[in-house]
């Protein structure tokens, strides 16, 4: 191995041979040469079963790539974030389970059921539960239709939007507790678009590892879900238990008023900002075909760009660091928000910092909007354009370390779909702003 510069790039590293032939390691990186020649499906990392080859069902064998050891995408794992909350659909089943057969098996309208909950043997299991939802588990049984599998941050929005005031149990080896917080009347002009707050006292998160990747990072979508169609490298051959760990904290969670964000969602300089935002992500996709990523929507980059910020604005008040609380933004038919919590496996995460800022929401709101207004890149960072060639940040708009990028830990997507612009005024002026000069 000769080095014939002082860079320490590739093109300066020559293998020779005895016989006076020589070739530039840089070669070994053109992969229309196939330098490296084919992958052999081997698995050192298994052990006993290195030796053993990856299957069949693989079609062609790969072109084996160049990968320097020390290299930052030689290795990502592939981990799975679950916030364990009560089953709300469980609850639903076990109260009606014992009224089932003598009063609820007959019910044919919402009319009968309302008569049927007068009784007093069917009233008090049903307290706290709408019409609606007994009468979806009533037509869900004599359909004989099984559980249905929902996703992870489905299950969690669903409880964190259930009309009951409090969830879960105070218990000091509870998992989750949360109660609703009653907002003034009349909302002041900031939280007039929130429709409701939660106080989670309460959370434990477990976070696994299912396998690993390289060259490219697969993180789960918007939804919490990791992609089927992801070819990961097993932690085994026979997969019996994942590496895990076990975090408890506490938060608050901020539901935005639907209505307020569809109308929103819908105003032209919005839509152009969205196209603008999309045709870049297009131009990333170029680049990153076997990604399977998808564009997360508007919403979703409104709701990311608005978590950072409150991060940002609590962590002055509320005594935790801004790597210590980590986000989950949640956009669909049930609701859209943002939760923020701390996870952390010692007890640094339990102190309530997080729940007594969110009793105090409308002051943390001013501030974070008050950050996001002008940047301390501004114009720089509110000109930037995302499907500019030469910068190459495809997945961000007004984005940038002096306003909205925080510690990758807490973001659930490294930082990536953010823009300023589609929450507060900006010097650039676009007018997409959810939060509007008045505001």
């Amino acid at each position: 191995m000769d080095e014939r510069g002082t860079s320490g790039d590739l093109a300066d590293i020559f293998v020779r041979c005895e016989c006076g032939q020589s070739r530039s390691l840089a070669e070994a990186a053109e992969m229309g040469k196939i330098p490296l020649g084919y992958c052999r499906g081997l698995r050192p990392w298994l052990g006993a079963a290195s030796q053993e080859r990856c299957g069949g069902d693989l079609g062609t064998p790969e072109v084996n790539r160049l990968l320097v050891r020390s290299a930052s995408n030689a290795y990502f794992p592939q981990v799975l974030s679950v916030i364990s909350i009560p089953d709300k659909e469980g609850q639903l089943r076990k109260a009606v389970d014992p009224i089932w057969e003598d009063f609820l098996q007959y019910v044919e309208s919402i009319e009968d059921l309302q008569r049927e909950r007068r009784k007093a043997k069917v009233f008090g299991p049903l307290e706290g539960l709408s019409d609606d939802e007994v009468f979806a588990e009533i037509q869900r049984r004599k359909s004989g239709g099984g559980q249905t599998q929902k996703k992870i941050k489905q299950a969690e929005i669903e409880m964190l939007m259930a009309s009951s005031d409090e969830i879960g149990t105070d218990r000091p080896e509870g998992d989750f507790y949360a109660r609703r917080l009653r907002l003034p009347s009349p909302k002041p002009t900031l939280l007039r678009n929130v429709d409701r707050v939660v106080l989670v006292h309460r959370l434990r998160e477990v976070i696994g590892q299912i396998g690993f990747t390289r060259f490219e990072s697969q993180m789960p979508d918007t939804e919490g879900e990791l992609s089927l169609n992801v070819r990961r490298a097993n932690l085994a051959l026979e997969l019996t238990w994942l590496p895990a760990i076990e975090n408890r904290g506490e938060g608050f969670f901020v539901s935005v008023d639907p209505a307020a964000l569809e109308a929103w969602a819908n105003r032209k300089a919005v839509s152009d900002r969205g196209l603008e935002l999309f045709l870049a992500f297009k131009e990333w996709e170029k680049k990153h075909p076997n990604s399977g990523l998808d564009f997360p929507g508007l919403k979703y980059m409104f709701l990311h760009s608005l978590s950072h910020l409150l991060i940002t604005a609590v962590t002055l008040e509320c005594g935790y660091t801004a790597a210590s609380i980590r986000e989950r933004i949640y956009v669909g038919s049930t609701g859209s928000g943002i939760l923020l919590y701390t996870g952390t496996s010692d007890a640094e995460g339990t102190l309530g910092g997080l729940v007594e800022a969110a009793r105090h929401l409308g002051e943390h709101l001013t501030n974070a909007i008050e950050l996001g207004r002008l940047c301390s890149n501004d114009p720089v960072c509110a000109q930037h354009k995302p499907n500019n060639p030469q910068e190459e940040r495809f997945l961000v708009g007004a984005a940038c370390h002096g306003c909205l990028l925080i510690a990758e830990p807490s973001c659930e997507r490294r930082n990536e779909f953010l823009d300023r612009a589609l929450v507060v005024p900006t010097v650039e002026g676009l007018g997409a702003e959810f939060f509007t000069q008045e505001q």
